[in-house]
């Protein structure tokens, strides 16, 4: 059932509240949580006149985050009229800075930027936060802020010095500069609920009893009474569940269930896959693709001097790039699906490809079908040009696009699909290839070293404050007095130290992709995980080109690496990162903490540590990092604390099986919270 409905249905439906889209990563998390409060929605464009919004009678508005400033010409432009024509209007992140200037009020770009869940002081006299304790742990994202409030407007939120939330009372104006929509605020359903219904008055009349039933029927109605289905099954719940929807709208003989080995899946995964999904009646075609996308390539665009040039990309087994990477692996699951169909005698006018795509893949890759305005944080294998071109020409079957995964869980259960296909972890289509970062040279740009000298003095701060360095004046400028004394408190009494890696990863920052460097923790005393979430927090916000930050296992790293051992999708370096993966994911299993985590990718990174410069010893081996991830939404999440989320002793268990693997140097722990971290690390 897809949300983005006409403007002529939602006219004729229930009461609905309007969400203008500014180009959000979390616009369709919006979108659910509202009608998870059982109130209609329909999603339009930021620039939709106010007049076309009034004559629709929408009970209210919610403005979207977005990746823009609004000081930027290219950014999303909004009727200032929505703010005067007696429509409640609560505006996020964005939204409110849209709100706040509109109203006459001043928003500045901040000396620097938060990303992560902070607390904020909330005035519990505000109808939005009604109900609420004064202190409330929130996800912000932004760089630009508020710095003076519009005429008639007032404070009521604050995170230190920074305005988190104002609102005009009597015009029913409410702008908050976090995001309520998200896991990572707490209480953000309470937030949500008292806009719509104590502030818009809203009534919650819009139950969905079946989407189930919806899908269905907007599967016959794609599909047709003639058409077969080509469905792609990796054996994750996602493509499960499509299957079991195609099965149950036009029929077992009309869908063809294939299972493409792409030479980048888990430890005899094909072979599970193909017996899970036997057992529940859908015996896939198994697919042995993996020569192909050993050598697969495909054509790119690239932008110099303003001008887009084609070019074809090198084969997949030489790539570094991650982008390239997700390219080449998407376009050769489409040419394998068009060579099967070949082999199956499939007429491709008349057989439709079918996808478990949700609605975090489609916001991720900014697909237009998800949102107009999003950053592109990564091109997924199931949104690449190739599967876009096939949607155009309707070709493309994807009954969960407005889903989310645990939304997807429901919906599998109700369809009787066993619990070991439901609850499994998340395995992505590009498998282990995007969990190898890929690189021949170190990344180590003009800023490194400064970057390094700043990362020692914030988690050494009680020592280097009493020293005088224009670095040091910057911590203490962009830190609130009660941040500085944490930071002080734990820097005195826990002693670690910290590196900048020579490789990046993929991040999301200020609903924007970032591709930067890896900050490193180590310590000769014992980990002290309260402390070093502490530090995780604290140092994407100080240094905003890092956005991922890891503990490693072992003793205080001695020696700064400056070079990376080469790795590339070769069979040994696939090895190396496939027994690793098995070996932690097995002790996981055997000690029935599965559900402790939703997601724990395992990544190979080329780093070789605990070389002495001096001896010039060459980087040869690689190391492990292992990132838990706890959510519901897929868009937000926190990695899992040892010993509050997952027990410090498996941790240990999984660290010393993955350890026991050749040619592996070090394991890492990885202590990032989405953003500015995204779950995968490419």
């Amino acid at each position: 059932m897809n949300n983005d409905i006409d403007m002529e249905d939602a006219e004729n439906g229930p009461e609905s509240v309007v969400i203008l889209d500014a180009g959000a990563q979390y616009g369709k998390v919006i979108d659910r949580k509202v009608r998870e409060l059982n109130v209609n929605t329909i999603i339009l464009p930021l620039e939709t006149p106010a007049k076309t919004i009034k004559a629709k009678g929408y009970k209210a508005i919610v403005i979207s985050g977005g990746p823009g400033s609004v000081f930027d010409p290219a950014a999303p432009k909004w009727d200032d009229e929505i703010f005067n024509i007696g429509v409640p209007v609560l505006g996020i992140c964005y939204g409110m800075q849209a709100m706040n200037v509109s109203s006459g009020g001043i928003v500045e770009q901040g000396k620097v930027r938060e990303d992560g869940q902070f607390k904020i002081k909330v005035d519990k006299n505000s109808d939005l936060f009604s109900g609420l304790n004064e202190e409330q742990d929130v996800l912000l994202t932004h760089f630009d802020h508020a710095t003076r409030v519009a005429p008639d407007f007032k404070v009521t939120a604050k995170c230190g010095n920074i305005i988190a939330a104002i609102e005009n009372h009597s015009k029913k104006l409410y702008g908050v500069q976090f995001h309520p929509e998200v896991d990572l605020t707490e209480n953000g359903v309470d937030m949500m609920r008292n806009f719509l219904f104590k502030v818009a008055g809203c009534c919650p009349e819009f139950t969905i009893t079946s989407r189930e039933d919806g899908c269905i029927e907007e599967l016959k109605k794609e599909i047709g009474p003639v058409n077969k289905v080509l469905a792609l099954l990796s054996g994750g719940v996602d493509s499960t569940v499509c299957a079991a929807l195609l099965h149950k709208a036009i029929g077992a003989d009309r869908v063809v269930a294939v299972h493409i080995d792409n030479g980048f899946l888990r430890k005899d995964e094909s072979t599970q896959v193909e017996e899970s999904l036997t057992r529940i009646g859908l015996k896939p075609k198994v697919v042995n693709a993996q020569h192909t996308f050993y050598n697969g390539s495909t054509e790119i665009t690239l932008k110099r001097n303003d001008i887009n040039i084609r070019q074809n990309t090198g084969p997949l087994h030489s790539v570094s790039n991650p982008e390239e990477k997700r390219k080449i692996i998407g376009d050769m699951f489409v040419k394998v699906v068009d060579a099967t169909m070949k082999d199956l005698n499939l007429d491709p006018k008349s057989t439709l490809l079918a996808q478990g795509s949700l609605r975090p893949d489609l916001i991720e890759s900014a697909s237009i079908l998800a949102s107009g305005k999003a950053d592109a944080i990564k091109t997924h294998h199931n949104d690449s040009e190739l599967v876009r071109e096939l949607r155009k020409q309707g070709r493309v079957v994807e009954p969960l696009k407005d889903f989310h995964k645990d939304e997807v869980r429901t919906l599998g259960k109700n369809l009787g699909l066993p619990a070991e296909i439901v609850q499994r972890h998340p395995f992505p289509g590009p498998g282990l290839a995007i969990r190898i970062l890929c690189a021949d040279e170190p990344f180590i740009c003009n800023d490194f070293a400064e970057t390094n000298t700043k990362l020692g003095f914030i988690v050494d701060y009680s020592n280097a404050v009493n020293k005088r360095h224009p670095l040091l004046a910057k911590i203490q400028e962009q830190l609130s007095e009660a941040e500085l004394q944490r930071l002080k408190e734990i820097s005195s009494s826990y002693s670690v130290g910290a590196t900048l890696l020579p490789i990046k990863s993929v991040g999301v920052q200020g609903d924007c992709r970032t591709y930067s460097y890896v900050a490193a923790i180590s310590s000769d005393s014992q980990p002290s995980w309260s402390s070093l979430m502490v530090f995780a927090k604290i140092i994407p916000k100080l240094c905003h080109n890092i956005n991922r930050i890891v503990y490693v296992f072992g003793p205080r790293i001695a020696h700064q690496l400056q070079d990376v051992t080469p790795t590339f999708l070769v069979p040994n370096v696939l090895a190396t990162l496939r027994q690793a993966d098995y070996l932690a994911n097995t002790a996981l299993l055997e000690s029935n903490k599965m559900s402790c985590v939703s997601q724990m990718p395992i990544i190979l990174v080329p780093l070789h540590f605990d070389r002495d410069p001096i001896m010039r010893l060459p980087s040869c081996q690689r190391s492990i990092v292992i990132r838990t991830f706890i959510t519901n939404d897929f868009m937000t999440g926190i990695a899992a604390t040892p010993g509050k989320q997952i027990p410090e002793e498996l941790l240990m268990k999984i660290v010393d099986r993955v350890k026991s693997v050749p040619g592996i140097s070090r394991v890492m722990y990885d202590l990032t919270s989405k953003p500015p971290g995204t779950t995968e690390w490419e």
